[in-house]
């Protein structure tokens, strides 16, 4: 059975709203939010007894950023919030948008760090921010 689709990324976050609003500015709808607790869940992701609050986001075409705030066990933090993007693991999330410079400034309203801009040839203009806890998210706008 081959893969269908990738359904979601997942983020921990301590400031579950803070997150949240950045990415419905960005243009992400909220799905849904909910609490899910108990050994079935601690079961299913490696951990003992969860607690913890789920928000669901939505690209327009349907791909997922999923929140996770946990309150029990406590989330860890390894490294800086403001950990480089050459770190090991996953750095950022990168989306396709239309007028990148009036998405860095709605961005930077919202707290957004510009961490860099560039064109790409004659092909796309680039940017990178850092949102909420540090979360690293990549910019695209096709040119021509």
């Amino acid at each position: 059975m081959a893969i269908k689709r990738m359904d979601n990324v997942l983020i921990v976050v301590d400031d579950l709203e803070a997150v949240k609003a950045f990415f419905i500015e960005l243009g992400l709808e909220l799905e849904g939010q909910t609490t899910v607790e108990g050994p079935s869940v601690g079961q299913l992701i490696g951990l003992g007894d969860v607690r913890s609050t789920i928000a669901m986001l939505r690209t327009p075409d349907g791909q997922g950023i999923e929140l996770d705030k946990f309150h029990t066990p406590e989330a860890v933090r390894f490294g800086p919030v403001d950990t480089p993007v050459n770190a090991l693991g996953i750095r950022r999330v990168m989306f396709a948008v239309e007028d990148i410079d009036d998405v860095v400034a709605r961005m930077q309203a919202h707290g957004a760090e510009i961490i860099g801009q560039m064109q790409y040839g004659e092909s796309y203009r680039l940017a990178y921010v850092r949102g909420p806890e540090g979360i690293i998210v990549g910019l695209a706008e096709q040119l021509g």
